[in-house]
């Protein structure tokens, strides 16, 4: 029996995502040091009550995880629109920010508006800073932010979280469904 060789643009199609893979490293984001870190977010340190902030409403609440939202519109992020912008406490304790937002322009205002905040990704030669699924992540010592882009729907995630509660969180995300 002879062994049929895989068509040309399969064998194509496997190349470039090896290369992609080996390009963006093993979790598939570019990580770098975070230049200022904020240890928290608009001024609420990570950790603290969210009950008490008059700026916020209690919008959903579960056995660990609550939700809050602003009152009125949320701080700015540069001259990027957002869509919501969300604040969640694990037990009490301000662990994590989502921002949702949509939009190739909204997501290259963010970009711009966040590399001014924490520090320029580092583009290395043969990196690619389009495509498909984007991702990059800002580590400071008590801050971790991720910015996420999906081209194609032209959606993306931001979040800013606390490094020490946002594995709690997860953890706890994974076994509950939350």
């Amino acid at each position: 029996m002879v062994a049929r060789l895989p068509h040309k643009t399969a064998l194509r199609s496997l190349f470039a995502l090896l290369v992609s893979a080996l390009l963006t490293g093993p979790d598939g984001a570019w990580a770098v040091g975070m230049t200022n870190d904020p240890k928290g977010f608009a001024g609420i340190p990570w950790g603290s009550s969210l009950d008490a902030v008059p700026s916020l409403v209690l919008k959903e609440t579960g056995e660990h995880i609550r939700r809050y939202d602003f009152k009125q519109s949320p701080p700015p992020f540069g001259e990027a629109a957002v869509e919501s912008v969300r604040l969640f406490t694990f037990d009490g304790q301000f662990a994590r920010v989502q921002v949702r937002y949509q939009g190739q322009r909204n997501h290259d205002m963010l970009m711009k508006y966040l590399e001014a905040q924490f520090g320029p990704i580092e583009r290395l030669p043969g990196t690619m800073m389009r495509g498909l699924n984007q991702q990059y992540t800002w580590r400071g010592s008590e801050t971790e932010v991720t910015i996420t882009y999906a081209a194609a729907s032209e959606r993306g995630n931001l979040f800013l979280e606390s490094r020490v509660l946002v594995p709690r969180f997860n953890d706890l995300l994974n076994d509950s469904g939350y």
